[in-house]
């Protein structure tokens, strides 16, 4: 039987802009738990931003954050991201167009991933306050591959601008081990 692969803690980005955003939301943390090998261990806040890139770019984002612990590789987390999107309805019809969901690497470790379908850190994660602001809610020292932190790549952007806090609550899914993590 070869050794099981070490967990490691990887960061997803979730944003939706289309129907019910904190449904769609909901649906994907749950959906992301339900995975063999993958357990959502915490949320940020719910942020609602403007829509970044495109002319048909559509309504305003909820986005959050969630850190997960995973022995899936980088490449088969990204298998399990799609599928989820894939599940909720996901057309990728437009570059940067209207959403019902979207889910995005954006830290693996400490790793850096290159290949022609994956780039980990996420390569417009410095661009994007709507993605740094809940990040830094949730691992503000963690060490990027560059040796700067998140909050410190957060703090060069200036990237509370445009980003709000919502009230709007998304939950952990309950461990499939009995009881919710916090």
């Amino acid at each position: 039987m070869p050794p099981r692969r070490r967990e490691a803690t990887a960061f997803l980005g979730l944003g939706s802009n289309l129907g019910d955003r904190l449904a769609h939301l909901q649906d994907a943390v749950d959906l992301l738990h339900s995975r063999p090998g993958l357990r959502v261990v915490k949320l940020s806040s719910a942020y609602e931003t403007e829509p970044v890139g495109g002319e048909h770019v559509g309504d305003e984002f909820l986005n959050l954050v969630v850190r997960v612990a995973t022995r899936a590789s980088p490449q088969r987390l990204l298998t399990a991201s799609q599928a989820v999107e894939q599940a909720l309805g996901r057309v990728r019809t437009v570059r940067w167009g209207p959403r019902t969901i979207d889910v995005d690497i954006l830290l693996y470790d400490q790793r850096a991933v290159q290949t022609r379908r994956l780039q980990i850190p996420h390569p417009r994660l410095h661009e994007r306050a709507f993605v740094l602001v809940p990040l830094c809610e949730l691992a503000p020292d963690h060490p990027l591959p560059d040796g700067r932190t998140v909050a410190e790549v957060r703090d060069a952007l200036g990237a509370a601008a445009g980003v709000e806090v919502s009230q709007l609550e998304v939950e952990l899914p309950t461990s499939r081990n009995g009881g919710a993590r916090a």
